[in-house]
């Protein structure tokens, strides 16, 4: 079925905008007394992605439930449910928030076990842009910024043994380095997705004349989407793409500065990190700016465990938005 990606999609983009349209219009406060049942239940998910019988295998990793062609992936959902918890936490401890055994200490062990559950699908990528969500919004939330340098400075040694520990990451990290010394095999997809992207020029081939799609460039439909819209709308085309996510990020962090409740402002904050830090990483990785990882793009890449989450997450964004719109009149 030529259509199959443009049906499915489709069916994923008005459940979207339903719960996006939906969400928009119910009072964002209402969210804080689901935010424990939230948490449990993303983590509830994300254990049953690894029971085997139930978590399904697709290209080597478990990261989704379903059957047939209808799948979820409960990683996509658990960052909403996150955010909805630290945001819920964080506006209801006030002043102890410099506190690290209760500002910190509680938030960074709930994120611990998410992004544990995550690493054995197993998923790094994820798990950096979840530990980045969490890592903004208990820094808007105002803790103390040396208590947030110590997590760090023990984060990065994590993650580089992280990379080594498993062959494919470091094959990964060394064909970022130089991805043509392995060009059929590690260097494969970094070097497809530059020739797409060279290939487009100024204004590209045209719409739908990429060439690079025709089982060139692997996960040309979803991780790498980035590198076809460069190829057949050349660098304008992209740039543009980029000018929305600027825009985006923009209008977003607004409205969490602007926002004088504080659960509707870590709300907004961790919304657009959410969104904007995917996007950095999608795009750092199909331009070669990042090493290989499959993170999606948010909004446009394929996928309705992506798409779905994002959509509804704008929805909640919006309706913080209108608060605080009502609020200056």
């Amino acid at each position: 079925d030529a259509y199959f990606y443009l049906k499915r999609q489709a069916l994923w983009a008005v459940m979207g905008l339903v719960a996006l349209v939906t969400l928009m219009n119910i009072d964002y406060r209402v969210w804080k007394k689901f935010s424990v049942v939230a948490i449990v239940g993303v983590i509830a998910l994300l254990t049953l992605v690894l029971i085997p019988g139930i978590g399904v295998v697709v290209g080597g990793a478990r990261r989704w439930i379903g059957a047939g062609s209808f799948r979820i992936q409960p990683s996509e959902f658990a960052k909403m449910g996150l955010i909805l918890f630290i945001s819920s936490y964080m506006s209801a401890i006030g002043d102890k928030v410099k506190s690290f055994k209760v500002g910190i200490l509680p938030p960074m062990i709930v994120t611990g076990i998410i992004c544990l559950l995550i690493l054995k699908e197993p998923d790094l990528g994820t798990v950096i842009a979840v530990a980045g969500i969490a890592f903004v919004m208990i820094f808007m939330a105002g803790c103390n910024i040396w208590h947030l340098a110590g997590l760090c400075s023990l984060a990065i040694p994590a993650v580089v043994y992280l990379v080594v520990a498993e062959p494919y990451r470091l094959r990964r990290l060394l064909a970022f380095l130089n991805p043509w010394q392995d060009p059929l095999d590690s260097g494969f997809h970094i070097i497809q997705s530059l020739l797409a992207l060279g290939s487009g020029g100024l204004l590209g081939l045209g719409l739908g004349m990429s060439r690079q799609k025709f089982h060139y460039l692997p996960e040309q439909h979803t991780d790498f989407i980035f590198a076809i819209i460069g190829e057949e709308l050349g660098f304008i085309g992209a740039a543009g793409v980029v000018l929305l996510y600027v825009v985006l990020a923009w209008r977003g962090y607004r409205v969490a500065v602007n926002c004088k409740d504080k659960f509707g402002s870590l709300m907004a904050a961790g919304i657009t990190t959410m969104i904007v830090l995917q996007a950095i990483i999608n795009l750092g990785v199909v331009s070669g700016l990042l090493p290989v990882t499959g993170i999606t793009l948010p909004l446009i890449s394929s996928g309705g465990s992506s798409l779905l989450p994002m959509l509804a997450s704008i929805g909640i964004l919006l309706n913080i938005s209108r608060s605080v719109n009502a609020e200056k009149k």
